[in-house]
Parts: structure tokens; sequence; C-alpha cells
């Protein structure tokens, strides 16, 4: 039985906060359930199964919407960025204390994927002569559950070469339950002999999915590289309260900085200035903070645009990513958050083709396209979906192929698709796991997938 999850994002807290530990503890219960019934084989008998793999599939541990990297101005010696050189010693260091921030804030979440690693959480019943679960023993079977790790854009430091980032992933591996080694966690499935042969076995294949996303994914360079993504959400909407705060102090209305640091809950990211809008009205009474706060947007949007990391990522000649933000920057210069709207819309179709699912881009994968995987799933867009993509006539019997995502572990303020130039964005909780089994598994049952939203 394989279980995927994606995009928790567990964050330090010291900007919009993680998915509780009820989510966790909900998680738990159900995979005992599902467990059980995983239990029940093909042929009709209970045999309890002895294991279970749980692959994260990215963005787990989110170290960029932390504020703790904003310490150290760009004078500083030992100034560092995600978009620094890793090489440099600092940046371990750094990428350490941010780790470690986000595990201890975790830690009652991250307390219940150990005890599942370790075979306290889930117990089965054992089998009576017949095939019965013999619901009256005393005995009860232990099932330990194996946690892998594959990286995503938010948690991509963790595919890093070196001495140092193996001493992070250590802590990770012992603070989550993880059975990866300390070597770099994998970006790929063919990058970790054991979690290819989880997809073998269970014919899936899965990735992020960021690679897909120009804004958050460098084709050029590869996954062991920042993006002007990272840049945006640190330089920008991480610095956008901190900026506030510093500069109007007391002057502000209650609870307008709190609200103004779910802006690392947004979706899009690139919708941050309509969401500022937005609360502003809904805080402000007086119409001339809008202008003063647009002001402070201004003076950081537009250092973020001079980044030396972000102009070496302007490419001439080509309408790029920079270029959607230059674009956007400017016009808010002159306009109102309000009219910023009508550009995102605007470059939301240009550069993404107004898709709102991945589902299209599983038709590349080798997998699918050689019918190794009947099941192609991305996380990433934080969408779940379940899409029929075709059949595999290659097999004696033709076998269905899909395409899933896996959604999100996530609280956030996700941008109304219809009427989107009302400002409205929708706030829920999310919380999405898929489930896969062998054919010996479950009565014959190949997939279900359990999705829960909640406000």
């Amino acid at each position: 039985m394989l279980i995927i999850i994606s995009d928790l994002h567990l964050r330090d807290g010291t900007t919009a906060d993680s998915i509780s530990p009820s989510a966790f503890r909900l998680f738990a219960r159900r995979l005992t359930e599902t467990a059980r019934f995983a239990s029940i084989r093909q042929d009709g008998k209970y045999r309890p199964i002895e294991n279970i793999d749980v692959l994260l599939l990215g963005d787990i541990i989110d170290t960029i919407y932390s504020t703790k990297w904003l310490d150290t101005p760009p004078s500083a010696s030992n100034y560092i960025r995600p978009w620094s050189d890793s090489t440099n010693p600092h940046y371990a260091t750094k990428l350490a204390e941010v780790t470690d921030g986000i595990l201890a804030h975790n830690e009652e979440s991250l307390s219940i994927l150990r005890r599942l690693a370790s075979g306290e959480e889930i117990k089965l019943a054992p089998a009576t002569n017949n095939g019965e679960p013999d619901y009256q023993s005393k005995e009860q079977i232990p099932v330990k559950v194996r946690i892998h790790y594959m990286v995503g854009n938010h948690d991509w430091y963790y595919h890093l070469k070196g001495e140092a980032f193996d001493q992070i992933r250590s802590k990770m591996i012992q603070k989550m339950g993880l059975s990866n080694p300390v070597s770099p966690f994998p970006y790929e499935a063919e990058e970790s002999p054991i979690i290819k042969d989880l997809f073998e076995r269970h014919k899936v294949y899965a990735r992020h999915g960021d690679k897909y996303d120009m804004f958050n994914f460098d084709k050029e360079k590869g996954r062991e590289h920042s993006t002007v993504g990272d840049a945006f959400a640190m330089e920008v909407s991480n610095r956008f309260p901190i900026e506030v705060k510093k500069r109007f102090g007391d002057e502000l209305p209650s609870g307008i900085i709190d609200s103004l640091r779910k802006i690392s809950n947004i979706r899009p990211a690139l919708a941050a200035p309509i969401w500022i809008s937005g609360q502003i009205h809904e805080f402000a009474e007086k119409r001339a903070l809008e202008k003063e706060l647009k002001k402070v947007w201004d003076d950081i949007a537009n250092e973020y645009l001079q980044l030396d990391f972000v102009r070496q990522a302007d490419k001439s000649f080509q309408f790029d990513v920079v270029d959607v933000m230059e674009l956007i920057i400017k016009i808010s210069g002159r306009a109102s958050f309000k009219t910023i709207n009508d550009v995102i819309l605007w470059v939301r179709k240009k550069m993404w083709g107004g898709h709102h699912s991945f589902s299209h881009y599983a038709h590349q994968e080798p997998a699918f396209i050689n019918g190794q995987a009947q099941y192609i799933v991305y996380g990433h867009t934080h969408h779940h979906e379940i899409v029929p993509l075709g059949l595999n006539t290659k097999m004696p019997k033709p076998e269905s192929q899909i395409y899933f995502n896996s959604g999100t572990w996530h609280s956030y303020y996700d941008l109304a698709i219809q009427n989107s130039k009302k400002q409205q964005f929708v706030p829920y909780q999310a919380l999405t796991y898929l489930t896969f089994y062998t054919n010996e598994e479950h009565d014959g049952r190949h997939f279900e997938t359990w999705s829960g939203a909640y406000a």
C-alpha cells in the first residue's frame, strides 16, 4: 500500500501558520482504518499487512516562508538568501536554523509521524484460522509506516549535496520518522531505487510538478537552484508586513498586520496585491491608508526587481517571469492595487494559458507513454484532481490511465476564478491524500483518494 501526500507547507510561525496537529491525528486514525481494509486480500481472506509506505511528495518543510532569512541585510558579511551560493558556509548554517525552527514549531504534528514510523500508532487484529480478523484477541500486530521524502520547490535545499546538508537531513529523519538515508533527498524517482521500486509495484509515477511552473522552476539551472519565485516570496511577501509595522507601528488598525502575514497563503502568489487591497478595505476606515501601504509595497517590490539575482534571470528578447513582475510592479506604481488585478489575470492567461490544471503535462511522462504507469501523480498546484487520461492498450487487458493531483494539507486563501475582478478569496483548510494498492491488497481494489476541506 502506497500513500501519497504533498504540500503540507510546515512553517516556523514567523509568517502564516501551518495546518494544525488535528490534521495529523485525523490522518493516523484513517490510516489505521485503511490498513485494516488493505489486509483483506484478493482471495477475500484477512491477512494483516506488514507495513505501509507513505510518500511525502514535496513542499513538506517550507523554509521559504520564514522571516529568519531576513535577519541579515545585503551589506552584512554573513548575508544569505536561498539564491546565495550554497557552498558558502553561512548557507547551511542559515538553512539549519530555519529548519530547526520549523521542526520545533510543528513538534506535536511530527511526533505523530514518528509514532507511525515506529509502529506505535497502527495496530491490527491477528487473523483466525479461517482468515477472519480476531477482534477478541489481546494480541495486536504493529504495522510500521515507512515514510519517504521527495523534494519540491519550497524544500529543494534538501536535495543539495554536502556533509553540512547531510547533518540537516539527519535531524529531519529523526524528527519526522523518515526512512530516507542522509544523502540528498530525491527530486526525481530515478534518484532513489526504493522509490522507483515502489512506483513500479504500484504502477504509479509521481513528481512534485513544479517543473511545469516557470515561476518556481528554472529549466536551464535545474532543481538545485533557487528561482525568482523564491525571491518574490521572501523579499516581497515576507518583508511587506515587517516593513509596514516598522514604518507605521501603532498607527495601524488592529488586526491588519496579522492579516497581512497571511499573504504567504494566497494562491496564486502573484495575487498578493489584490489580497492587500481587500484587507485595507476591511480593516481601514480611512482611504489614505491604501496609498500609504501601497507606497511600502512599491518600495520593496522595486528593490526586489533590482536584486542581482532577479536581473540575471531576465532574458533578453523574451517575455519571462521577470517581465511579469516588472509589468505588475510598474503598473502598481501608477495605479491602485485593484487595477493590478486586470494585469494578473492577463499574465496568468499569457504565461500559463489559463490552465488551472497540470493534467495535460501527464501525457508527456515517459512512464505514461510506455505504459509502465497506470497512474500519474503531481502535487504543487494544491488542487486535488482525478482526470482520466486514456487506456493503455499495450497490455493483454487494457488498463485505465489516470492523472491525480495530491492536493494539499494547508490553510489558504484562494483567488476565486469566477468574477475574479471582484477580488474575492475563498478561505478554507484542506487535507488530501491518495492511496494505491498492490493486486493482492484490499480485495483487489486499485486506488482510492480522500479529500476533505473545512472552514
